[in-house]
C-alpha cells in the first residue's frame, strides 16, 4: 500500500479532475460552427457560419445534465461510501464514468448526448462528495485543508487540461472537432481506477466496521511511517474508538439523522457552503464564458485564447490555498473571498449596464446568448473584472467549499452528510447550468446583479454561522457544536472560534500528554454533553 499521504491524495483527486474534464468539454465547445450545426435546434443553413446550434433553453438543458446526474450520484454515494468504503466508491465511480463517456463521444443527437451527460454526472456526484470524506479521513490535522483542497486543484488542471485539447480539435474538420476531447476525457479515469488498488482504505470507516488492526495499521502507515506505537496515532486511534463506541447506540443512520435539532445546524452550514459555492456566479465564469467574451466583442478563435486565460487563472491561484489555507483558517478565506467576488461582480454590472447596448434578437454572432454588446475600453475592463472575479474565487471558495463540509460531522453521518451538502452543490449547479443562457437573453446584464446580491449575502452568513475548524482533529470539531457553554443546537458561536493549526502540529510531534502544549492562548476547555470527556480545542473568547 502507498503511505504517502500526498501520494495518495494525489491519485483520489482525479475523481475531481473529471468534473474539471466535464466543464471544459462543454466550455469549449459551445461555441464552434462544428458543434453548432450538428446539435443545431431547426434547419440546417448551407454556410456553417450561420449555424446558432441549439436554442438557449435546449442548451441550457444540455449543460444542466451533468450536474442533474451529479445530484443524484452525491445522495446515493453515501450509501454506496457506508457499504463498500470510500475507496470502493471512488473505484465504482470511474467504471460509470467511463459508460458515460463512450455514450457522449457516440452521441448522434441531443438526446443521446444528455444520456451520457447524465451518467458521467453520476460519477462526478460519487467521487465529488467521497473523495474530500476520503481524504480528509486520512489526513493529519494540519495538513487537513491543505489535502483535500487538492481536490478543487485538479478541478481547475482538468478545466484547463481539457479546454486545451478541445482548442486543439476545434480546427479538425466534421464531429472529429468535438468527438476527440470527448473520447480523452475517459482515460483519466481508467488510470483512477487502476491505482486506487494500491490506496489504503479510510481507517475511520475500517474502524466503523469492527476492523480495529486495520485501522491502527493504516494510521501507524500514513502518519507515522508505519510506527503503530507513535503517541499519535495512539491518541488519534483511541478518539476514533471513543467515537465509534459512543456512535453504536445510533448505528442505524438515515438522512432524517441530518435533520434532528443537534444537527440541524451542521447539516445548514454544510449544504449552504455547497450551495453558496455555486452562487457565487463561478458557473457563469466556466461555462458560459465564452459568451461573456463574444459581449465584450471577442469572437472566433480570439475568444477562444482569451477564455483560456482565465483557466490558467484559476490553476494558479489556487496554489496559494494549498499552502496556507490550514494557517490562513476557514472563515477568513470564505468572508474575503465573497467579499472581492461580489465587488468584481458589481463592477462588471455597472460597466455593462453604463456603456453596452442590447445586441438585438440574434445576439452577438447568431449567438442569443451573448445579447448584450459592450466595446472599446469597458470592454476590456469586463474581461479585467472577469479575470479578477476567478482570482478571487480560486484560493477561496474554490477549495474550501470542499474542505469544510467533511471536517463538519461526526462520524456515524459523516458519509450521507458530506454527500447531502454535495448533493446541493449539483442541484444548484444544475439549476445555474439551465437558468444562465436564458437569464442573458432575458435580464441580460441584471444577471450579475444577481449574483453580486448572493455574495453579499453569504458573507454575512458565513460571519455569524460558520465556526473556524482549521487545526483541529475531527473529533475536535464535533466538540464545538456540542459545547455546553455555547448556544444550544449551536455550540461555541462561530465568531469565537479560532484557527488551532499550532496545536494541531504539536499533537502530530507527539505532545500529546501535556495539556498546556500546544494550547492556543486564551483557549477553552469544551465539554461535549453526549460524550464523557472534555478536549481543548483552541476556541478563544
Amino acid at each position: 500500500m502507498i503511505a504517502n499521504i500526498y501520494a495518495i491524495a494525489a491519485v483520489a483527486i482525479i475523481g475531481g479532475g473529471l468534473f474539471g474534464f466535464d466543464i471544459s468539454s462543454m466550455s469549449a465547445i459551445i461555441s464552434i460552427p462544428q458543434y453548432k450545426c450538428y446539435f443545431q435546434s431547426g434547419p440546417v443553413p448551407d454556410d456553417p457560419s450561420l449555424c446558432t446550434g441549439p436554442t438557449s433553453d435546449v442548451q441550457g438543458g444540455i449543460t444542466a445534465a451533468m450536474p442533474g446526474g451529479s445530484w443524484l450520484g452525491a445522495l446515493c454515494s453515501g450509501y454506496i461510501s457506508d457499504i463498500f468504503g470510500r475507496k470502493k466508491a471512488i473505484m465504482i465511480g470511474a467504471v460509470i464514468w467511463w459508460i458515460g463517456s463512450t455514450i457522449i463521444c457516440a452521441s448522434q443527437n441531443v438526446g443521446m448526448l444528455v444520456v451520457g451527460r447524465v451518467i458521467n454526472g453520476f460519477c462526478v456526484g460519487i467521487c465529488s462528495a467521497q473523495v474530500p470524506v476520503y481524504i480528509s479521513e486520512l489526513a493529519p490535522p494540519s495538513k487537513r485543508g491543505r489535502l483535500v483542497g487538492m481536490q478543487q486543484w485538479a478541478i481547475t488542471w482538468g478545466i484547463m487540461i481539457l479546454y486545451f485539447i478541445s482548442y486543439g480539435s476545434s480546427f479538425a474538420e466534421g464531429t472529429a472537432a468535438f468527438r476527440i476531447p470527448w473520447g480523452l476525457q475517459m482515460i483519466p479515469a481508467i488510470g483512477l481506477f487502476g491505482a486506487m488498488f494500491f490506496m489504503p482504505e479510510s481507517p475511520r470507516w475500517l474502524a466503523r466496521k469492527g476492523r480495529w488492526e486495520e485501522a491502527h495499521s493504516v494510521l501507524a502507515l500514513v502518519h507515522s511511517k508505519g510506527d503503530p506505537d507513535s503517541p499519535f496515532v495512539r491518541r488519534e486511534l483511541e478518539e476514533i474508538r471513543d467515537m465509534v463506541e459512543f456512535e453504536k447506540q445510533n448505528s442505524d443512520v438515515t438522512y432524517l439523522e441530518l435533520l434532528k435539532p443537534h444537527m440541524i445546524n451542521r447539516t445548514h452550514i454544510g449544504v449552504f457552503t455547497q450551495i453558496w459555492s455555486q452562487l457565487t456566479g463561478m458557473s457563469v465564469m466556466m461555462y458560459y464564458i465564452t459568451y461573456v467574451f463574444l459581449m465584450a466583442g471577442v469572437s472566433g478563435n480570439a475568444n477562444l485564447v482569451a477564455s483560456s486565460i482565465q483557466y490558467v487563472i484559476n490553476v494558479v491561484m489556487t496554489i496559494p490555498a494549498l499552502l496556507f489555507i490550514d494557517r490562513w483558517g476557514r472563515r477568513p478565506t470564505l468572508l474575503a473571498g465573497a467579499a472581492l467576488m461580489m465587488t468584481w461582480l458589481f463592477a462588471n454590472a455597472g460597466i455593462l449596464a453604463a456603456h453596452g447596448h442590447w445586441a438585438g434578437p440574434d445576439g452577438v454572432d447568431h449567438t442569443p446568448a451573448a445579447s448584450w454588446v459592450v466595446s472599446g475600453a469597458p470592454s476590456k475592463a469586463v474581461i479585467a473584472c472577469s479575470y479578477l472575479f476567478v482570482a478571487s474565487y480560486a484560493p477561496t471558495w474554490g477549495p474550501v467549499s470542499w474542505i469544510y463540509p467533511p471536517e463538519l460531522y461526526p462520524l456515524r453521518v459523516r458519509g450521507k452528510a458530506v454527500a447531502l451538502a454535495t448533493s446541493a452543490n449539483w442541484a444548484f449547479n444544475f439549476a445555474l447550468g439551465y437558468f444562465v443562457p436564458p437569464a442573458f437573453v432575458n435580464i441580460k446584464w441584471q444577471t450579475y446583479l444577481v449574483f453580486g446580491v448572493f455574495c453579499l449575502a453569504m458573507f454575512v452568513h458565513t460571519f455569524f454561522f460558520f465556526p473556524e475548524t482549521a487545526g483541529k482533529t475531527l473529533e475536535e470539531v464535533v466538540d464545538i457544536f456540542e459545547d455546553r457553554k455555547g448556544i444550544r443546537w449551536v455550540g461555541t458561536p462561530a465568531w469565537k472560534t479560532r484557527v488551532g493549526t499550532r496545536r494541531g502540529l504539536n499533537l502530530e510531534r507527539g505532545k500529546v500528554d501535556e495539556e498546556a502544549v500546544g494550547a492556543e492562548k486564551g483557549g477553552v476547555r469544551v465539554e461535549s454533553p453526549d460524550r464523557s470527556g472534555s478536549e481543548e480545542v483552541g476556541v478563544k473568547g
